[in-house]
């Protein structure tokens, strides 16, 4: 039974090979017969292709999937925090340091700006010039009570003896003062802040007539005969410690050069004086001639009113005034008013 059907199984495959050979050379044969059956194929290929469904290219295996739309929520809006603050609470915890102005935090009607015509000035909402200027609002009297308690425990008592000018001057004549900048720069040191003024009074420091005229002459425009106050300014060192050294050495210098004579000072005379001097002067000399020639003493009061009246003249100048007085004391010395 097996060889049977392999037989025809062998001879049908013979038989469908024989027809398409056959139909080859019929094509082959036959020209007009060839270009009808490419014709026929191309057809049925293009209507096979038009009912098949263009594919589309699909990388990674990516699908959409489509999201269910958010629904938008509104929050609720808060009131401003000084619409929440208590009447009795501490306003040091709600502005503890110095800010810029908030409106929604200070519980106060404040304006600030130029108003319009005929309308108040703009309200603290939204106002760029309430935000420029400082405030003080974190310096209450509260709170500077009570950072001052909380200060007190460094502070030591005040230094017995010190309890006016004149004393704290007796014991401290001479006064440093320098200067510290902060400020926001790559660098934390100011040009400015090498800077010391040393001041002192004259009157602190134990000096002669001489002495005086001299260290006068020596210092020129850095005394005040307004205040009788020597300023002396160091600024050429880098640092405020080597400027601080530098005045006290300044000072030390021209007190002892002060206290020195030297030979040529011998020489000067009395128009060389910084001032005009009374005792020993001409005029001194000439009064007591005077008084010799009358006989009798000049009143000491005559005598004062002289001596003012020649150092002013000196000293100020020729003008009406001092010549004025001038002529009435040398009136009343000579007998004449």
């Amino acid at each position: 039974m097996i060889p049977v059907v392999e037989a025809a199984s062998k001879m049908s495959l013979k038989c469908r090979l024989f027809s398409e050979f056959a139909r080859q050379q019929l094509f082959r044969s036959s020209p007009a017969c060839g270009l009808h059956i490419s014709a026929t194929y191309y057809a049925e290929s293009k209507a096979v292709a038009e009912d098949e469904e263009f594919r589309t290219l699909e990388l990674g295996g990516r699908k959409i999937q489509r999201r269910a739309q958010r629904i938008q929520r509104e929050m609720p809006t808060l009131p401003p925090r000084y619409k929440r603050q208590a009447t009795d609470q501490d306003w040091g915890n709600v502005w503890p340091a110095p800010r810029s102005f908030h409106p929604a935090t200070v519980p106060l009607a404040v304006r600030q700006g130029y108003p319009a015509k005929g309308q108040a000035p703009p309200d603290k909402w939204g106002n760029a010039e309430l935000m420029k200027i400082p405030n003080f609002l974190h310096l209450t009297p509260p709170v500077i009570e009570r950072q001052c308690e909380a200060l007190k425990k460094f502070c030591t008592p005040w230094p017995a003896g010190l309890e006016n000018t004149e004393k704290q001057e007796k014991h401290f004549p001479v006064t440093m003062t320098k200067s510290s900048y902060l400020h926001s720069s790559p660098s934390i040191r100011d040009p400015k802040s090498r800077i010391v003024t040393l001041k002192v009074h004259l009157r602190s420091l134990d000096l002669d007539t001489h002495a005086r005229d001299k260290l006068l002459r020596l210092v020129g425009d850095r005394y005040d005969p307004a205040t009788d106050c020597l300023t002396l300014v160091a600024d050429r060192c880098p640092l405020s410690q080597q400027n601080r050294d530098y005045c006290h050495y300044l000072l030390t210098v021209l007190y002892n050069e002060a206290l020195k004579t030297e030979p040529w000072e011998h020489e000067k005379e009395v128009t060389d004086n910084e001032r005009y001097v009374w005792q020993g002067s001409p005029s001194e000399a000439a009064l007591k001639v005077i008084a010799a020639a009358k006989g009798e003493p000049v009143p000491e009061a005559d005598v004062e009113k002289y001596r003012d009246a020649v150092a002013e003249l000196h000293n100020e100048g020729e003008d009406e005034t001092t010549l004025a007085k001038y002529r009435e004391a040398v009136m009343k010395i000579a007998g004449i008013a």
